[in-house]
């Protein structure tokens, strides 16, 4: 059972959910949640737009250096640690357009199905559970309201006998300290003072009265009001645990201090720029543009004989099918190194061995078959029989 409220100021007296009509803001609760769900859906709606617009900004000057880094001068590891930083930036770019799709498709979504689901609606009436906590409490509080306004109506009219008895002894006393007033007219002022008395007692009486019937009556109207209001808590609270979750989940998204791909990204790229080595650096300037590069120093050259080309692009190959093809083959060994100019030509590497299948041709050129199987035409003075 609730107990009566304790004494408060006039004014917070005034402004307690007790009093006729307050429980408004408890009822006017449950359309200002659906509006911080607007506010929350479109409060992450521009922060994903935030996430996206960053994205795209690491992306643009990924690019952008990329582009100017690969014409610098710098090389090898510390090249490599200044490209780490694009690479890097890629990949935040790629991780923060995932946070913007997430606060749009998961979360925002999944605020917008809760809204629609939790804030059923009534015809003509707004939402159902606002109608139903105006018509619980209207209902509950009609009946102590009513009493409440006859304990001020009681009130007022006993303050008004009250001041109307002070008068009264006002007078009286004045007229006893006239002396020049007679018997007569101060008897009738006493009895006027008597009056007032007797008429403010009963109507003290009156107001003790309806006091104590508001006051019998208000156990009942707090369990009421209470139940009530402890059910519009209870429809609070789930709301309070819904967006405590949306918001740890937004949270989830956004805190990529807990994010492993971003740990990831970092830690890659710390150990990109730890592994920048004066030494390894130093050294492969030296072997790419210094004295450790390769250098064909002058020696004889031995003279290569020319290839003699086909007149025609295409070998003639009726003289191909009538040049007999030598059983088992013939081993030769390449004088020369030799690139196929074409792709019926062979390649082969100064002192390569492989066979000779088909005779000299008049233009120059033997068949032959390579130890990998392939098979095509070479110069016949590029190679010579091996003789065993």
């Amino acid at each position: 059972m609730s107990t009566l409220p304790e004494e408060v100021p006039e004014d917070s007296r005034l402004q307690s959910f007790w009093m006729p009509g307050n429980y408004e803001r408890t009822v006017q609760r449950t359309d200002r949640s659906f509006q911080a769900c607007n506010d929350i859906m479109a409060c992450f709606l521009e922060r994903a737009k935030v996430e996206k617009h960053y994205a795209q900004q690491l992306s643009d000057w990924s690019s952008k250096w990329k582009a100017i880094v690969d014409s610098r001068p710098l090389y090898g590891s510390l090249m490599r640690a200044w490209q780490c930083f694009f690479s890097s930036a890629e990949r935040l770019s790629v991780l923060h357009s995932a946070i913007s799709r997430s606060l749009v498709t998961e979360e925002r979504e999944r605020v917008k199905t809760w809204q629609k689901e939790s804030f059923p609606k009534k015809i003509f009436c707004g939402f159902r559970e606002t109608h139903e906590n105006e018509t619980a409490f209207a209902r509950a509080q009609k009946p102590w309201a009513k009493r409440l306004g006859k304990l001020e109506k009681a009130r007022s009219v006993y303050q008004k006998a009250c001041q109307k008895e002070q008068v009264a002894i006002d007078r009286e006393t004045q007229a006893k300290e006239n002396k020049e007033l007679s018997p007569e007219k101060l008897r009738k002022i006493q009895d006027a003072r008597e009056k007032a008395t007797e008429e403010k007692d009963k109507v003290h009486e009156k107001y003790e009265k309806v006091l104590e019937d508001v006051t019998s009556y208000t156990p009942r109207y707090m369990e009421e009001m209470e139940a009530i209001f402890d059910h519009s808590q209870e429809e609070e609270r789930k709301r309070i645990s819904f967006l405590k979750q949306a918001f740890l989940s937004i949270h989830r998204h956004l805190d990529i201090t807990n994010n492993e791909s971003v740990k990831t990204v970092y830690s890659e790229l710390h150990h990109t720029l730890m592994s920048i080595s004066e030494t390894d650096d130093l050294k492969w300037w030296k072997n790419n543009h210094g004295p450790g590069m390769p250098t064909d120093w002058p020696k004889i050259e031995e003279w290569v004989p020319p290839v003699k080309k086909p007149k025609t692009k295409k070998r003639n190959k009726k003289c191909q099918k009538d040049k007999p093809v030598m059983i088992g083959g013939v081993k030769v060994r390449a004088l020369y190194d030799y690139k196929a100019e074409e792709s019926d030509e062979l390649s082969f590497k100064a002192g390569e061995v492989f066979l000779k299948v088909e005779e000299e041709d008049n233009q120059g050129w033997c068949r032959g078959v390579l130890d990998n199987g392939k098979d095509g035409f070479y110069p016949a003075n590029y190679v010579q029989v091996v003789v065993e």
